[in-house]
């Protein structure tokens, strides 16, 4: 036995010796070996004594950040969506923030302060994270002695010496409360970062020594000089419940077209002694009069008093592996380092995170796939090949012939218009206005004018009816509009964790006081930081049922706005409405949300939270929340409700939109059980929803499905991003087999082109639409052999 062990050492050594033919060989070492390096490098037992250098990445290991200024011009692909709700997250908790900061001023002076509890700031913490699984933290900073309570006695006009609340998703594997051991992503922490040992500077987040606080650098400590005019100004005008009026101004973060704007983003850093992981913060700045109760106006001057951040995991990052191009700018630390041969040219992929892959390799303009491959070259595929297999694979065939893009077009042959007329016969003699939306087969342009031929100025003359179209209309809206929808989730999650984890009746000892109940002032401020914060919902509402809101029957805070790009915005109490045809209450989708969550709510999500408080005002150590760990139940994206898509006539928002909808739950009067409250509803205009007309299964509820006008024998459809509510999203792919035969920059026919041409044939007009097709890839081009131009010459002497 012990010389078989000998015999396999020998061998193993000889083999090591020899050389290992490895996977990874061929492959250089590049820009993403040295991230990576850096990334694995660091963990929980060293981060404390590593260089301050190594718990940052370079600030472009992430490229292609959303930027605001191009939001409503240029597409947001779908690798940057996550990244873009961060942003818009962060938004919105600033602009709220700030707005009920400010509102004192709405109210009377009295020997109090009107701002929300500790609780308020902890459970608004969660709900940023437990309605976004794609955000791994929230939390907010303030400067020191900037920050003021209304939760303890006697501590009007004062200010703690920090404050910063966070609330982080903890990996709940091991916790007791699981029995079933597995991971659920539903137990949050939440800490108060302001308390601390005043000698202990390494957790003062505003000192150098807390190495990781670049996010409080970006805004903090704001420097103005005292003076009044350095931060930007946003008008709600209010129309309270007793139809009185009021125009409120206040300070807030800056403005989408200042520079730099509303958000700034961290570089990529590891949150040591916290988190443990790789995160990318995006801050956004809180703004509020300071100082307060002066009696002297003209001494209290706007100025940033803390920093809204939001944490997203860097692994979920994707990373662009292409090289620069038009539309893939610098700077990007990972361009260029695709394995996508000259060839080929490559095209990024969504949803891989940070890893090696997510991209493809499409042919290049002259050249085509080889007829035994059916679809791009996966860069997964490419990335994990051996060097054999990578030289002797992966490259694209020349294209030998190459025709030019025709000049001079001419009306198509009778006989070729017949064909295209018999194949798309509901574009000839097709029923215009509302008929289009019912015939047999969809009429793609007559369905389109219809919708845009609704306007506000003669809405009223359409039957009701037809001012409601049908769900598939709007195919793809659940995930087009899954940000939005997660803003209305967020509002609904954190309304719910207060109504069920505040007590406003609790007694603590000392000076500690509950939270008081909801304010109007906190649900209008919430509503309102909805459609700030987002560009894409053009209204909000937070709809309470009779009796469920403190002090008030009904109670219905609407924002909206009239304009795309405005700091004008509008509020009213939709509860002044009293008409039994206005009332919220009697809208569709209340009432089926209503019913729905009457009786059972056994299939609610369950959120666990572990709170760590302060001790007292100064904050010198943290202890456990009375109830630790507690729980509260809410409502996820998948418990709300989608609304057909119709016009607004009668409403603020005169457009074709749709609306989302979203419960919220507390305890009964004898905290028994769950209760419906209401619900929070969010509303998006359905003209920046993209429209999908590729083929698709049968089962698939898309009412443009198939209208696209690809040749089915040559080509297949392929939906582009972008295009909006218009025809012609989409471009013509040529099949295994098959090549594009122009001489052109791109390897595809475009839908928008198609669309024009095909109109062009079916009104009998100059046209080119029979020359967007794929050419069979068997003779491409005309080539000559020596040996095949002699031997038919010899048969041919033979023969004679």
């Amino acid at each position: 036995m012990e010389k078989v062990n000998w015999s396999l050492l020998v061998i193993s050594l000889c083999v090591l010796l020899w050389g290992v033919a490895g996977q990874y060989e061929w492959q250089i070492r590049d820009a993403f070996d040295e991230i990576r390096g850096k990334v694995d490098k660091v963990s929980a037992d060293n981060c404390f004594i590593t260089h301050l250098d190594d718990l940052y990445l370079p600030e472009d290991s992430v490229s292609h950040h959303p930027d605001v200024k191009e939001i409503n011009i240029n597409p947001v692909f779908p690798n940057r969506t996550a990244m873009l709700h961060l942003h818009n997250m962060a938004m919105n908790r600033a602009f709220f923030w700030s707005y009920i900061l400010q509102s004192r001023f709405i109210r009377p002076a009295i020997n109090d302060t009107y701002d929300p509890g500790m609780m308020y700031y902890f459970l608004s913490s969660v709900a940023d994270v437990s309605a976004n699984p794609y955000i791994n933290a929230s939390s907010i900073y303030f400067s020191p002695n900037m920050s003021y309570t209304s939760s303890y006695r006697g501590f009007f006009n004062k200010t703690m010496p920090r404050f910063a609340p966070r609330a982080f998703r903890a990996d709940d594997f091991n916790d007791p409360v699981h029995l079933q051991k597995i991971s659920t992503m539903n137990t949050f922490h939440v800490e108060d970062l302001g308390a601390f040992d005043p000698e202990s500077l390494s957790k003062d987040y505003t000192s150098e020594f807390y190495r990781i606080n670049e996010w409080y650098k970006k805004w903090l400590p704001d420097r103005v000089a005292k003076r009044h005019d350095t931060k930007t100004t946003y008008q709600v005008e209010i129309r309270y419940a007793n139809n009185t009026n009021e125009t409120f101004t206040f300070h807030g973060p800056p403005g989408n077209d200042e520079n730099p704007g509303p958000v700034n983003w961290t570089r990529p850093y590891f949150d040591c002694g916290r988190l443990n992981k790789w995160l990318v913060a995006a801050v956004s700045p809180v703004a509020d009069i300071y100082p307060r109760h002066t009696q002297f106006r003209h001494i209290e001057y706007p100025t940033y008093t803390a920093a809204v951040v939001m944490e997203l995991d860097y692994d979920r990052i994707d990373i662009n592996q292409c090289p620069p191009s038009l539309g893939n700018d610098r700077p990007n630390r990972f361009a260029s380092t695709a394995r996508c041969k000259e060839t080929t040219e490559c095209e990024p992929l969504h949803g891989w995170g940070f890893r090696r892959g997510g991209y493809q390799c499409r042919c290049a303009p002259g050249y085509r796939l080889p007829s035994l491959v059916r679809r791009p070259y996966l860069g997964e595929i490419i990335e994990r090949a051996t060097s054999d297999q990578y030289y002797n694979n992966f490259d694209c065939k020349k294209i030998g012939w190459i025709q030019r893009l025709p000049v001079q077009w001419e009306r198509a042959h009778p006989f070729l218009r017949a064909m295209y007329v018999d194949r798309h016969y509901e574009y000839v003699n097709a029923s215009s206005g509302p008929a289009a939306l019912h015939t047999e087969r969809v009429n793609l342009y007559e369905v389109l004018n219809f919708i845009r031929g609704v306007q506000p100025n003669n809405c009223s003359k359409y039957n009701p009816s037809d001012l409601f179209l049908n769900g598939d209309i709007a195919f793809g809206h659940e995930e087009q509009f899954e940000n939005q929808a997660k803003m209305a989730v967020r509002l609904a999650n954190f309304i719910s964790a207060f109504l069920q984890v505040s007590d406003p009746q609790e007694v603590f000892s000392g000076n500690r006081v509950a939270d008081k109940p909801l304010t109007e002032d906190q649900m209008t401020g919430e509503t309102l930081a909805i459609v700030l914060g987002d560009s894409k919902i053009w209204s909000a509402g937070t709809y309470w049922d009779r009796n469920k809101f403190t002090n008030r029957t009904f109670f219905a805070p609407f924002a909206y706005k009239t304009e795309l790009n405005t700091r004008k915005f509008k509020l009213e109490d939709l509860a002044r409405l009293n008409k039994t045809e206005e009332a919220y209450t009697n809208k569709p989708w209340f009432q089926f949300l209503k019913q729905r969550w009457s009786t059972n709510f056994d299939s609610l999500e369950q959120f666990f939270l572990k709170m760590k408080i302060r001790d007292d005002e100064l904050g010198k150590y943290l202890k456990k929340y009375e109830r630790f760990p507690t729980y509260y139940r809410a409502a996820n994206l998948k418990h709300g409700h989608w609304t057909r898509p119709y016009y607004d006539c009668d409403g603020h928002v005169k457009q074709w939109v749709i609306t989302y909808a979203a419960p919220f739950f507390g305890w009964d009067s004898v905290k028994v059980k769950l209760e419906f409250k209401g619900v929070v509803a969010v509303t998006m205009a359905l003209m920046s929803l993209d429209i999908n007309q590729c083929p698709d299964k049968y089962y698939v509820p898309n009412a443009f499905k198939g209208t696209d006008k690809c040749d089915r024998s040559s080509s297949y459809c392929v939906p582009i991003l972008g295009r909006g509510f218009e025809a012609g999203g989409y471009k013509c792919e040529c099949l295994q087999g098959y090549e594009y035969p122009f001489e052109d920059p791109i390897t595809y026919y475009d839908g928008q082109i198609v669309e024009a041409e095909f109109q062009n044939i079916i009104a009998d007009k100059e046209t080119r639409i029979d020359m967007f097709k794929c050419r069979l890839a068997g003779a491409a081009s005309i080539q000559s052999s020596v040996i095949v131009i002699l031997t038919v010459l010899f048969l041919v002497f033979k023969l004679r």
